[in-house]
């Protein structure tokens, strides 16, 4: 029997009977259900339970369905809204969606439409990384000052202002959606479109319907013309998440669209226009996936304009003292105990600091969370930590003990950031002189086998006045 909590669906609809049809399908379907009869009543239930998505009528009293999305927005932004209209209000519906509605549907809808279109939305919220809010330590809702990060914010500076098609890559889990929209709110298009779509939420044989519409009677369920991704779009940026999930039958028809700038909707004849500046992500090897058959040589190379490539938190732990600053702050916050949480113990820490992150920083908020909930005192520990932390064994230490760390060896922390830096030095500073120990001072190959550049060791040994460790001689220093 799994044990998954069902997604909570939230029904804003002044119409009882329809509030009624909807409750009884999405009951069916696996949904707890929440509703309301208007947009002010959505909005007290959004502020006091959890709901995975919105389901709201555009046309409602007090507060109508367009509000109640700017709302949601701005005050629940991982909640996604799907929006509810009658024919003759398509247009607001469309325009719902260029504001930020995850999808519409028309009265009368089709059940297996509902399903799916909701089902979308909480997958493809659950796909998301969460998006922080800005802070004068963060640039663009990206929180970090590390090397690897400071090259990403060039380049967003740089592709920003172009039209340029952009291919960001990156393990799951490390921003790339946050990249997407820092490109389109810093370009010339900010005030129009920002259309997303997860490619790997939408079953195979409906995502030419994504992103190029459809025409009524199309095919089963087509009860009227519905517009793409594309259309929707216009004049803005098309955010295809997930790209290497595309079926490669569909690839052919995308590089069409991307070259042309025109397609035709599914069952339609008549061309369409559009002006779209691009920009895909991916967590797979677009190159491997080319050598075995899966993604088209053409394709990657017309996406591949502009690369960037996130890196994963394991090679930019300098940031995880930033990155846990802030989800305290955000947790505590959300959790509202009696008690904030305002530190972790060096052990604690020093975990966080040497585990792998294979989920990178949604493992990270995630692991944040947990712990702001579980912990006492108003301090984590390695109990509120779970199973795969708590067997990573702490860093190891210079043999010669740490005065400042053993100082604090019985107090609890202080500010994460004094102390991950003493760990951190002190780690790097172990794992450098052990590297050119292991290579008789050969800055080189000790760079080799640290896995970065040596320019990078150098800066790293100045930094860390490492260069007086090393032999009197070494041969390429």
């Amino acid at each position: 029997m799994s044990t998954q909590p069902k997604p909570t669906a939230l029904v804003a609809d002044d119409e009882a009977n329809l509030r009624k049809v909807l409750s009884a399908m999405l009951r069916r379907d696996g949904f707890d259900v929440l509703t309301a009869c208007d947009g002010v009543e959505a909005l007290e239930l959004l502020g006091k339970q959890h709901v995975d998505v919105v389901l709201s009528d555009i046309r409602m009293p007090n507060l109508d369905g367009m509000s109640l999305l700017k709302r949601t927005m701005t005050e629940h932004p991982d909640v996604p809204v799907v929006i509810l209209t009658a024919h003759g209000s398509v247009d607001n519906a469309v325009e719902a969606i260029k504001i930020g509605a995850f999808d519409y549907l028309t009265k009368p809808f089709d059940k297996d439409e509902l399903q799916l279109v909701l089902h979308k939305a909480t997958a493809t919220a659950k796909l998301r990384v969460s998006e922080p809010e800005e802070d004068s330590s963060n640039r663009w809702g990206l929180i970090g000052k590390s090397e690897r990060l400071d090259e990403v914010f060039r380049t967003i500076e740089k592709v920003a202002a172009t039209p340029t098609t952009v291919l960001i890559t990156g393990e799951s889990g490390t921003g790339k959606e946050l990249v997407a929209a820092a490109i389109h709110n810093h370009s010339e298009r900010k005030d129009k479109p920002f259309i997303r779509i997860n490619c790997a939420a939408i079953p195979r044989e409906l995502i030419e319907s994504e992103l190029f519409g459809y025409e009524k009677g199309a095919f089963t369920g087509a009860v009227g013309s519905k517009p793409g991704r594309f259309e929707l779009a216009h004049e803005g940026t098309l955010f295809l998440d997930e790209i290497g999930e595309i079926p490669v039958e569909m690839q052919v028809k995308l590089l069409r669209a991307l070259q042309e700038s025109e397609f035709e909707r599914v069952g339609g004849v008549t061309t369409t226009r559009v002006d779209v500046r691009l920009i895909a992500a991916t967590n797979r090897r677009l190159d491997k996936e080319i050598e075995t058959g899966r993604f088209r040589e053409d394709l990657y190379y017309r996406l591949n304009v502009v690369p960037i490539d996130l890196p994963p938190l394991r090679d930019r732990t300098d940031d995880i003292p930033s990155l846990v600053d802030h989800f305290l702050n955000k947790y505590n916050n959300r959790l509202n105990k009696s008690e904030r949480v305002e530190s972790l113990t060096e052990e604690a820490l020093a975990r966080l600091m040497t585990y792998h992150w294979p989920g990178n920083i949604r493992e990270l908020e995630n692991v944040v969370e947990r712990a702001v909930l579980f912990a006492e005192d108003g301090q984590i520990t390695t109990d509120e930590l779970p199973d795969p932390l708590r067997s990573t064994p702490p860093p190891s230490t210079e043999k010669t003990p740490n005065p400042a760390i053993e100082a604090q060896h019985q107090a609890p922390v202080g500010p994460l950031k004094e102390i991950v830096k003493q760990h951190t030095e002190t780690l790097e500073k172990d794992l450098i002189s052990r590297a050119l120990d292991e290579t008789s001072g050969n800055v080189t190959k000790a760079a080799q086998k640290l896995s970065i550049s040596r320019k990078s060791l150098q800066n790293k040994m100045k930094e860390l006045k490492l260069r007086t460790n090393a032999p009197s001689n070494p041969p390429d220093a």
